[in-house]
């Protein structure tokens, strides 16, 4: 049975954590209107974001340009719950700042929705599960602030911050799966497709991905 495992993201952070553990997904990147619902909290919002954007691939047409007789889709979506205040990308640098001032010193709830759609025979099975982990900040000073907000790295990012990057010294604890941080949690990405009857190991070494634009 011949497979194609597809990332319903552009996310460099997602595509380096499947890499890293052995799988080399087709990157297809979700059109998806990824707004905030008046009264939805972080877990809702990620669990229907993560399962739009992967609807998104499949209906979009693109999953045809990559037969295989079993295709898989994978989506995410990350926020950071700092004392219920919603956190994705700030965008700007001066959000950014005003994110890292109130998060210095205190405790965020990194929380990553995550969609995987198995189709077989044109049949689809799904499945969506939310990852949570407890993030540490550090009491940053004002110009370490300034520092990481004029890096750039925290704009594109939900919650402002990365672990696998130069956010990473500013994370003094985390309580709950590492991976779930970068934005995809590989021990639950796991237990998810075995639920889905897929063998995690299977996709080891599988098919060259390819991008589209």
């Amino acid at each position: 049975m011949t497979t194609c495992f597809v990332l319903a993201s552009k996310s460099p952070a997602r595509l380096r954590m499947l890499r890293s553990a052995g799988i080399e997904p087709v990157v297809i990147a979700s059109g998806a209107d990824e707004s905030h619902l008046r009264g939805e909290d972080a877990v809702a919002m990620t669990a229907r974001l993560s399962r739009l954007k992967a609807h998104s691939v499949i209906e979009s047409g693109a999953l045809e340009e990559y037969p295989a007789d079993r295709m898989i889709v994978v989506a995410c979506d990350s926020v950071l719950n700092l004392d219920g205040r919603i956190l994705g990308k700030p965008h700007t640098a001066e959000r950014a700042r005003q994110w890292w001032r109130r998060m210095r010193g205190h405790q965020g709830v990194l929380v990553s929705g995550h969609h995987v759609a198995v189709i077989v025979n044109g049949q689809l099975r799904e499945q969506t599960r939310i990852g949570q982990t407890v993030v540490t900040f550090a009491d940053l000073t004002d110009a370490e602030i300034d520092a990481y907000v004029d890096s750039g790295e925290p704009a594109a990012v939900a919650g402002a911050f990365t672990i696998d990057g130069l956010g990473g010294a500013f994370i003094t604890r985390i309580n709950g799966d590492p991976h779930n941080v970068t934005g995809i949690s590989l021990p639950l990405l796991r237990q998810m497709l075995m639920d889905l009857d897929v063998e995690w190991s299977s996709l080891w070494n599988g098919p060259k991905g390819g991008h589209l634009g």
